[in-house]
């Protein structure tokens, strides 16, 4: 019986982006996407696929971050000419990067979220305080309205990572934060007044931003995120529902 337990291996369940990730892995790797070659459409591809556009924008995202794919205004999305071998080896890791437990991403959320708080105290403009009040207004909006504002809330500190001018940091936030916010409305982790609670947050984090203080800004968002922390630490088991 142990021989028969030691030669199976755990299922592991795939999301729709890894899932189109992979078969474009595939058409690359076959050599039936070259470097330089250009992707169908987003609809064409959502069309054949028969999967939300959104799946299949998730995916080329995910891709051009880690240079597979390039995205042209005028031409479209492209193939790049990186290394055949490099970029097998590339995209396992790709695939692999949506499986890390749970409280592993939010580690890495606040090692990140933290940073750019701190740089954009120190490089913000006048047009990123104009845009960072917007999303803040909006979040308040919506909360206003005893709706969740989970989505505003991603926004308010999309447009802090934009004021920090760390464009690769950003690019890593949307990547792994839409994980976590799947975990957060399965468990409603904003609940019970959470979100007036963090308007109250956001407020100081801005201030601290505006002020160009950066110590207050890292601080005022630690502060924000030490609930997900705490509920990140006695969170057993439940990691893979990232992948449902």
């Amino acid at each position: 019986m142990k021989d028969v337990l030691e030669n199976l291996f755990e299922i592991e369940l795939e999301n729709p982006v890894d899932k189109i990730v992979k078969q474009i892995r595939k058409l690359i790797i076959s050599g039936h996407l070259k470097p330089g070659d250009k992707l169908p459409s987003e609809r064409n591809l959502s069309e054949k696929l028969g999967i939300g556009r959104t799946h299949v924008r998730d995916a080329i995202k995910k891709l051009e971050f880690f240079g597979v794919l390039k995205t042209n205004p005028q031409s479209g999305t492209v193939v790049s000419g990186i290394d055949m071998a490099a970029m097998e080896g590339l995209l396992f890791n790709i695939l692999k990067l949506g499986e890390n437990e749970f409280v592993h991403l939010v580690e890495t959320r606040v090692l990140m979220e933290t940073y750019l708080c701190r740089q954009a105290a120190l490089r913000r403009t006048e047009e990123d305080i104009v845009e960072m009040r917007k999303a803040l207004a909006n979040y308040k909006s919506v909360v206003t309205e005893n709706q969740p504002a989970v989505n505003e809330d991603f926004n308010f500190h999309l447009k802090i990572a934009e004021a920090s001018k760390n464009t690769v940091i950003k690019s890593l936030m949307l990547i792994i934060i839409p994980d976590i916010l799947k975990i957060y409305r399965k468990f409603n982790v904003c609940g019970d007044g959470r979100f007036y609670k963090s308007y109250d947050e956001h407020q100081l984090i801005l201030k601290c931003i505006i002020d160009k203080d950066p110590d207050g800004a890292e601080k005022a968002m630690l502060l924000h995120l030490n609930d997900v922390i705490e509920f990140s630490k006695s969170f057993k088991g439940e990691d893979k529902i990232i992948n449902d």
